[in-house]
C-alpha cells in the first residue's frame, strides 16, 4: 500500500528526516511511534504533499508521489486526519463532512453516520460548539467520506475523555480489520497502539531506529525510545 525508499527531508538548514525507508502492508494498521519531537508528523506530513520532501520516494498503491501536488492524495483515495482535528469551526457538522467531497459529486457514505450516530444527531450545530472528542469523531468522519484506501490518523486520541477514547479504538479495529482499511496513525499511547495496531515502527532524531509486529514490541524498546 505504501512505500517509501531513502526519504530526507529539511526545515531551512535542519536536516528533519534522515534517510527514511518505510513500509505498509495493504489491510495492515501500522502504528509511527516515538517521543515528541522525532518527526512522525512531518513523515505525515510529506506522505500528504503538504511538506516538500530533499530526495527519496514515495509510492502509494503502485503510483509515485513524491512530486505530486497535496490534493493528488485525496483522489487517490487517501484521507488524513491532523493532529489538532482542523475542522471548519464556523461550518456545519453537515458541512465539514460535504468538505471531503465536494469536488467530487459524491454523496456522504452511510458508513459514516453508522459509526458516529452522534455526527448525525447533530448535523445542523456548528463544528466549534462541538466537544474534542465529537471534534475528534467529526474529523474522522470526513476522511471517510471520500471512501479511503489508506487512512492516515495523526495522534487520534490526544486531549479526548477516556470514553471517546475507546470507542475511537474500536471505529479504527473495525475499519481495519472488518472493512479491510489499511490504517496508518501516530500515537502515544502504548495501551491504545497495542488495542489497534498490527505493526509498529519507531522513530528517533528523525530517522527509524525498529519495526515489528506490534505483539514483538517489548520493554527494551519502549524504555530506550517511548519513555519520557
Amino acid at each position: 500500500m505504501l512505500i517509501i525508499n531513502n526519504l530526507d527531508q529539511f526545515y531551512k538548514e535542519s536536516h528533519t528526516l534522515w534517510d527514511i525507508d518505510f513500509e505498509i502492508k495493504k489491510g495492515s494498521c501500522m502504528c509511527l511511534m516515538g517521543r515528541n519531537g522525532v518527526g512522525k508528523t512531518t513523515l505525515l506530513k510529506c506522505i500528504m504533499g503538504l511538506e516538500p520532501i530533499a530526495n527519496g520516494e514515495i509510492n502509494i498503491n503502485g503510483i509515485e508521489f513524491s512530486s505530486k501536488p497535496a490534493e493528488q492524495r485525496a483522489r487517490h483515495r487517501i484521507g488524513y486526519v491532523p493532529q489538532g482535528r482542523e475542522i471548519f469551526s464556523q461550518l456545519t457538522v453537515e458541512e465539514n463532512l460535504i468538505t471531503g467531497i465536494a469536488s467530487s459529486g459524491k454523496k456522504l457514505p452511510t458508513l459514516i453516520y453508522e459509526l458516529f450516530p452522534v455526527l448525525k444527531e447533530m448535523l445542523n450545530r456548528r463544528g466549534g460548539d462541538l466537544s474534542g472528542g465529537q471534534q475528534q469523531q467529526l474529523a474522522i468522519g470526513r476522511a471517510l467520506a471520500i471512501e479511503p484506501e489508506l487512512l492516515i490518523l495523526d495522534e487520534p486520541t490526544e486531549g479526548i475523555q477516556p470514553n471517546v477514547v475507546s470507542e475511537i479504538g474500536d471505529i479504527i479495529n473495525k475499519l481495519n480489520k472488518e472493512l479491510g482499511l489499511t490504517v496508518l496513525l501516530v500515537e502515544q499511547k502504548l495501551a491504545f497502539a497495542k488495542k489497534v495496531a498490527s505493526n509498529f515502527s519507531i522513530m528517533e532524531k528523525g530517522a527509524m531506529v525498529a519495526t515489528g509486529k506490534i505483539e514483538d514490541l517489548g520493554d527494551d524498546l519502549v524504555d530506550k525510545y517511548l519513555k519520557v
